[in-house]
């Protein structure tokens, strides 16, 4: 009985701990700059134990107003069409993709740009249920505290957008030498068309398959209503 009332502490102590340090940083981080997220260290101690690599780390934080409004219309166009109306959560997009996962068939599009953020800034790559379980705890905090401009700051600062690369700014200067607040509708675009998988895709040597998809998201960018955030 002193066990379990001894146990049942310690899990109580930790749940609490980690609800203060949970809801503490994403009250932080709703008005501060995200200054690294767990990715950025992951990659950072992959490139220090490949011997064919350099360690690179390029990333530079801008505000919502100081990057171009074609970046995150891009971003909406081609990652999260429902960004906002949804609650941090594309419910009939999971629906298709569990159905098509029990048929062993891949549907892309389930993660919203808000999961996305959240994976980035809060939590590492893992496809556990553990990590599922702090996605959505961490998904539903983050819908709570931060405006959408906000979520789409964070987002467009801390992505992945190629090998060392992280956010808009960096990615804009990387690939096509200009701040990001001049990027046009096609160069945000490519960015955009790259995200599936930035370090396999470079916006500045655009595959066949990544052109196409960068048409196909100037469509969309057409044919959605503008975000009205940013410049």
């Amino acid at each position: 009985m002193k066990l379990f009332r001894w146990l049942w502490r310690i899990v109580w102590k930790i749940t609490l701990w980690f609800l203060i340090i949970s809801v503490g940083l994403t009250l932080v981080y709703r008005f501060v700059p995200v200054p690294i997220t767990p990715l950025m260290v992951i990659r950072l101690v992959e490139q220090g134990l490949d011997p064919d690599q350099n360690m690179k780390l390029t990333k530079d934080w801008v505000s919502l107003d100081e990057i171009s409004k074609n970046a995150p219309q891009a971003v909406y166009a081609a990652e999260d069409q429902k960004f906002l109306t949804h609650h941090g959560f594309d419910i009939e997009a999971m629906k298709k993709a569990w159905e098509n996962n029990k048929k062993g068939k891949r549907i892309k599009g389930a993660s919203t740009i808000t999961q996305q953020t959240v994976k980035n800034v809060f939590l590492w790559p893992s496809r556990s249920y553990l990590r599922k379980g702090m996605e959505a705890y961490f998904t539903v905090l983050v819908e709570l505290i931060w405006p959408k401009e906000r979520i789409m700051e964070v987002y467009l600062n801390v992505i992945e957008m190629g090998d060392g690369i992280y956010g808009i700014e960096a990615a804009s200067q990387s690939y096509f030498n200009v701040p990001a607040s001049k990027l046009s509708r096609g160069q945000a675009a490519l960015i955009a068309a790259v995200l599936p998988n930035p370090r396999r895709w470079s916006p500045a040597k655009p595959t066949p398959y990544i052109v196409g998809r960068k048409a196909w998201i100037l469509t969309q960018m057409n044919n959605l209503a503008p975000l009205e955030m940013g410049n």
